[in-house]
């Protein structure tokens, strides 16, 4: 039994309970977009292959001055034949949820903010069950670290 003050085990394979605890891991900095970006998407760059995170950007004046990359305007994460976009341009982010298949779009459903995360954290459980690199970064994400 494990005492309330110690971390919970993180195990891709217990579904729900991971779900859960990466769902809300991903959350956690939700209130500042800013923030949540940055952190978002750094810990999915580090636990998905290279290439299945695109960023875009946008660069003021005082940006380019101060040696800054901007700030996140959308986030794509590509996992197998599901990509994710969540669009934070506007006041409100903006998730969608696509199928596509070698490059073509079969179906996109906009997602509230929440059903976003949710998506994109069992993605990510699927993908740490059979990643040791993927299981690592997302362990220190739910653990805090």
């Amino acid at each position: 039994m494990t005492s309330p003050h110690e971390p919970v085990p993180f195990d891709p394979d217990g579904e729900p309970d991971t779900i859960d605890l990466l769902t809300a891991a991903l959350r956690r900095d939700a209130a500042d977009l800013d923030v949540y970006a940055q952190v978002l998407t750094g810990t999915l760059a580090d636990a998905l292959p290279p290439g299945s995170v695109t960023v875009e950007r946008k660069r003021g004046m005082a940006d380019r001055l101060a040696g800054r990359a901007g700030r996140i305007e959308r986030v794509e994460v590509f996992l197998g034949e599901q990509r994710l976009v969540l669009d934070l341009a506007g006041t409100h982010p903006k998730g969608e949820v696509c199928k596509e298949v070698r490059g073509v779009v079969l179906s996109r459903r906009p997602v509230a903010l929440d059903e976003w995360v949710r998506e994109l954290a069992v993605a990510v459980a699927a993908r740490a069950r059979s990643d040791a690199r993927a299981r690592v970064a997302l362990e220190r994400l739910v653990l805090g670290e």
